[in-house]
């Protein structure tokens, strides 16, 4: 079954026009955003061209779109999270859950420290993503021109880093080496994260981690020294300033040189240092990725594809290998690439604020 978008004009079963300004991104009135005016606008052009060549799915599209908005509607009756409320367990504000972030470091799982609002949203998010994924296989199936293909891909991938983005922001914020100035900042764009399903921060840098992704699949690592000095220098020439200031200035970091092993390689620090030791003592120079798994003796999967959920696989066993680390105060990097360069872009984002609102 194809799952999919919103519709804004003469469908019946979803008729945009009754609920949206098409103006704005497509929300309903508590501001959850369900379709971005671009969205819009490609899943309206698409969804005329569906129903002419392939009703059955046009049929299944509406459906799903229509189930898609009904959740946003269900998840934008829950308190905002932005304004002062009464609740059973005393006043809420978004001061005080800044604060409670901040504050709670209890480790495991966060989940049940979580207001409803935010985990219900991640299950909307997730529906959307599988919608535009789905959009995407059927613009392949009816022979749709590459640059539409590209373009539900590319809103996939992005909604992906706004789950990711979540993951991170939580991260940051229970790092005890960031200042408390820093992490309200954190936590507020957490908050609005969770408020309305989209992230700015994230949308600006998506792109940049998408680059390396690819990049690093189209590389091949020598195996052997395991240092990815040239992959590292390829990869940077392809990308924008903004990843060329984080390499200049946070590679002589240990530990976002280790975090950026773990990514290029698709290994574990810790299966990085024991296959290096392993080939020292082989005296063999360097294998390929698809050696890895029998010199480890386990199953690696090294060479993850291109598909958006191999790279959300792979960064959320980095954060769990992370945390572990940082929990045990063990060797190897406490935060994942992801990690460490979004922090690194906040921060230079804020420094340049500063300079601005300084020089008026």
């Amino acid at each position: 079954m194809i799952e999919d978008p919103i519709k804004k004009d003469d469908f019946v079963s979803v008729n945009i026009s009754d609920f949206f300004d098409e103006t704005e991104p497509l929300q309903d009135e508590y501001g959850i955003v369900v379709l971005t005016p671009k969205q819009s606008e490609m899943y309206n052009t698409f969804i005329q061209k569906v129903k002419t060549v392939d009703p059955e799915n046009y049929e299944a599209l509406i459906e799903r779109m229509e189930d898609l908005k009904s959740l946003a509607v269900s998840l934008a009756k829950f308190p905002s999270l932005l304004e002062r409320h009464k609740l059973t367990g005393g006043e809420r504000t978004a001061q005080s859950l800044i604060e409670s972030l901040i504050n709670h470091q209890a480790e495991g799982d966060y989940t049940l420290m979580l207001p409803s609002k935010a985990s219900l949203g991640k299950g909307f998010l997730v529906a959307k993503i599988h919608t535009f994924s789905s959009l995407t296989k059927l613009a392949k199936a009816i022979h749709e021109p590459e640059s539409v293909i590209q373009g539900f891909h590319a809103e996939t991938v992005g909604m992906m880093f706004s789950l990711l983005a979540e993951d991170v922001y939580l991260n940051l914020i229970h790092d005890p080496a960031i200042p408390v100035d820093f992490k309200r900042e954190l936590a507020m764009s957490l908050l609005l994260l969770w408020e309305h399903r989209s992230d700015q921060n994230i949308a600006d840098i998506a792109p940049t981690l998408q680059t390396i992704w690819n990049a690093r699949r189209r590389l091949a690592p020598a195996f052997g020294t395991m240092m990815g000095t040239s992959e590292l220098l390829l990869i940077s020439m392809q990308l924008d300033e903004q990843w060329t200031a984080f390499i200049k200035a946070k590679l002589g970091d240990n530990g976002v040189t280790q975090a950026m092993e773990e990514f290029l390689f698709g290994i574990s620090h810790e299966q990085i240092l024991k296959l290096r030791s392993i080939l020292r003592t082989k005296g063999i120079s360097a294998i390929g990725r698809d050696e890895v798994s029998q010199f480890l003796g386990i199953h690696i999967k090294a060479d993850a594809g291109l598909d958006y959920r191999d790279f959300y696989s792979m960064y959320t066993l980095r954060r769990d290998n992370a945390r572990v680390r940082s929990r045990m105060n063990l060797p190897g990097p406490h935060k994942t690439l992801e990690d460490y360069f979004i922090q690194f872009v906040m921060e230079v984002n804020k420094e340049k604020q500063n300079n601005d609102t300084f020089a008026k």
